[in-house]
């Protein structure tokens, strides 16, 4: 048990490292300017856009969902792309071989995607509380973006690490992966509202986590009569802990056989065939 603990404490050291690294990399500096700078640049060009049928505008309804939609993009396509990318390039066969190393890189994974969406939130949220009027009116609403980013990366990050431990190739991630995530997006009313799709529609939605995590951030931010947009009039608090949890204790139960399996089927000769794939994709 002391031994497995301490594969896990390294894991997560390994993570934080690696996060402040990702802090001071001018590339990562630069992806969270380009996200703030795009998001806010579209939000404060609709400043002045109402919202039909209320008294909210286009940014204050708008942001909540936007912050939904980064975080299920973030924990689904970042954990899985680095895991893909490295059972190709031999990382995690390395850690393969160290005692309680498979443990430790996990662990580290996840504490390394899940601090990398503080920045990338922050970078948006902060100006946008500057910039627009309405936004998180009771202190409650505060203690609701917690739990629901929380839930939400609980719910969401183990569908990454298993699609990144069954994609046959990190070239494929964007066929296995990005294209789902974007079209659950797309039909989770982020960007418009989930009653003008159709009916079999909305139920596919409301099956994923991606809509829930929307409706919950939203309800931090938006004033009560706001609920009227939504699909029953209500913000349905308790069926989003419910739907977030159940999603997060399927990743809990599914994720560690996904991943036995695929540190299993790690070898030398896996990980040379799919360096030798890489370099046939590059030409």
């Amino acid at each position: 048990m002391s031994s497995s603990w301490y594969g896990y404490r390294l894991g997560l050291r390994r993570g934080w490292t690696e996060f402040v690294q990702s802090l001071r990399s001018t590339q990562d500096q630069g992806y969270y300017l380009f996200t703030a700078v795009l998001s806010l640049g579209y939000l404060y060009l609709n400043r002045n856009e109402p919202v039909v049928g209320t008294d909210l505008l286009l940014p204050t309804v708008l942001l909540p969902s936007l912050l939904g939609a980064l975080l299920c993009f973030g924990t689904v396509i970042g954990p899985a792309g680095s895991l893909a990318m490295e059972k190709e390039d031999g990382t995690l066969l390395r850690h393969k071989a160290v005692p309680h190393g498979v443990q430790g890189y996990f662990s580290g994974q996840l504490l390394l995607h899940a601090l990398g969406l503080v920045p990338q939130l922050v970078v948006i949220l902060l100006p946008s509380l500057l910039l627009f009027d309405g936004l998180m009116d009771a202190p409650t609403g505060w203690l609701t973006l917690a739990w629901v980013v929380l839930l939400g990366m609980a719910a969401t990050m183990p569908l990454g690490m298993i699609l990144g431990g069954l994609v046959p190739s990190a070239q494929k991630l964007g066929t296995w992966g990005m294209l789902p995530v974007l079209l659950l997006i797309g039909i989770s009313g982020i960007f418009y509202p989930v009653q003008a799709l159709w009916e079999w529609i909305q139920v596919v939605a409301q099956v994923f986590p991606v809509y829930w995590i929307a409706l919950g951030l939203r309800s931090a931010f938006l004033p009560d009569s706001a609920a009227a947009l939504e699909l029953t009039e209500s913000w349905r608090t308790l069926e989003t802990v419910g739907v977030l949890g159940a999603w997060a204790v399927l990743g809990a139960l599914l994720t560690p056989l996904v991943l036995r399996r695929m540190a299993r089927r790690q070898a030398g000769s896996r990980v040379e065939a799919a360096r030798e794939a890489s370099m046939q994709w590059v030409k």
